[in-house]
């Protein structure tokens, strides 16, 4: 695989296209903007910000459903069957949301079709054809790919506030999913793709190219996945994580502004909290082909931890920006972590259906979050409590990261495989 190490290397250009699909896609698009359209939606409808944040919380449960068989069918079939036709859908319904009504069944509905193909848009869809192209620089490799989300987290909430503050509400939805179409379908379809295996008279993906190459399919079974501890530590540790990380992102704004900060400054903290996320993404690949992930993680997350106990009671933009450029860090860092750590334990054969799994759990936690800081400032007009317990537990579960065993040999041996293109 020395390959790699060359700027001019194939899965270089993979990784990148891969990271423009995300920029485009459910995981930046969605949910970076979802903040900044809160409070908008609420004036204009007299929406309380539990029932609006509940439309989030049915798009990250339909997310958390539609996952694992999303999973199952990128182990099984090239990557563009399945994120090209996901993308058009996304795109497409995001436009929709220029027509809402003031019948919230009406915004439930749409937000229920884009968490169908969500995930069919985002990290989970490209990190196994990314994976497939690299062994030494993998950490690396998917970083560039989640940068893509981070660089969304910078670029989309200012600009999502222009364009309501310029031509309303209704047709900045209509330029964001446009942007989703036009710029995502071209740049699939041209560079996205799996490392292909040498192709023989025996070869499968010679008889029949819809389908993965059997060298992309070996490591561990969903059944050897689903009984190793290390998934399930994974798992937790996502759970948690998610609830904090989500409900303080999706109402960061409403939290800055409600202490005096300008709908300008509360966009520029998220911006800044979208800056950090991408270095804290970049660092982590460059950690990640260097240091056992166990440790990186544990770092990370405690970082992200830091942030939301200092954001309970920031009481500026300077001080709010500050936590959200650690939270950003920490959680766009454990961003990488995921995905690498699934392909260096279990190998390719049944990654995406694992990495599936892990998203339904994060998932069912991401709806949640934004849903209890609504309640909580329903009920107490306050995010305080609330978002000092969320960074209590997230240290908590942060410490089983660091019982991960070391990467068995196995991993190595698939991973070994994988790169040698043997069917």
């Amino acid at each position: 695989m020395s390959d790699e190490h060359r700027l001019r290397y194939e899965g270089w250009r993979v990784a990148a296209a891969s990271g423009v699909g995300v920029f485009v896609g459910f995981a930046s698009v969605f949910i970076t903007t979802f903040g900044v359209f809160l409070k908008p939606l609420a004036e204009e409808f007299a929406w309380s910000r539990e029932a609006i944040s509940a439309a989030f919380g049915i798009a990250a449960m339909t997310v958390a459903v539609c996952s694992p068989p999303l999973g199952y069918l990128l182990d099984r079939f090239h990557p563009r069957r399945i994120i090209l036709p996901s993308i058009a859908v996304f795109g497409l319904a995001f436009a929709s949301l220029s027509l809402l009504t003031p019948q919230l069944w009406h915004l439930y509905l749409v937000f229920f079709v884009m968490g169908i193909v969500g995930n069919g848009t985002a990290q989970m869809a490209y990190a196994r054809a990314v994976s497939s192209w690299f062994d030494r620089r993998r950490g690396m490799a998917l970083s560039i790919v989640l940068a893509g989300g981070a660089v969304g987290a910078i670029v989309l909430p200012p600009m999502t506030e222009a364009l309501i503050g310029s031509i309303g509400w209704r047709s900045a939805f209509v330029a964001l999913g446009v942007m989703a179409v036009v710029v995502g379908l071209p740049t699939v379809a041209l560079f996205v793709r799996e490392r292909p295996a040498p192709v023989t008279s025996s070869s499968p993906s010679a008889a029949s190219p819809e389908r993965a190459p059997a060298s992309l399919r070996a490591g561990a079974t969903l059944r050897e996945g689903l009984t190793s501890r290390v998934f399930w530590f994974v798992v937790i540790v996502l759970f948690f994580a998610s609830i904090a990380q989500n409900g303080a992102a999706t109402h960061l704004s409403a939290l800055l502004t409600d202490r005096g900060v300008t709908a300008r400054g509360a966009a520029i903290a998220l911006s800044v909290m979208g800056a950090s996320s991408l270095i804290g993404r970049l660092v982590t690949g460059w950690l990640l082909d260097r240091f056992f992930a166990g440790r990186v993680a544990f770092a990370l997350l405690t970082t992200a931890a830091l942030g939301t106990f200092l954001l309970a009671s920031a009481p500026s933009l300077t001080i709010g920006a500050v936590a959200a450029a650690m939270i950003g860090f920490g959680m766009g860092g454990e961003a990488d972590v995921t995905p690498y750590v699934l392909v260096r334990y279990f190998g390719l054969r049944s990654f995406s259906l694992l990495y599936g799994l892990t998203w339904t759990f994060y998932a069912v936690a991401g709806g949640v979050g934004p849903v209890l800081m609504g309640r909580a400032f329903d009920t107490t007009g306050s995010y305080e409590t609330l978002l000092t317990r969320l960074a209590l537990g997230t240290v908590a579960v942060a410490a089983l990261m660091l019982l991960l065993p070391s990467y068995r040999a196995i991993g190595r041996r698939d991973e070994e495989l994988v790169s040698a293109g043997t069917p």
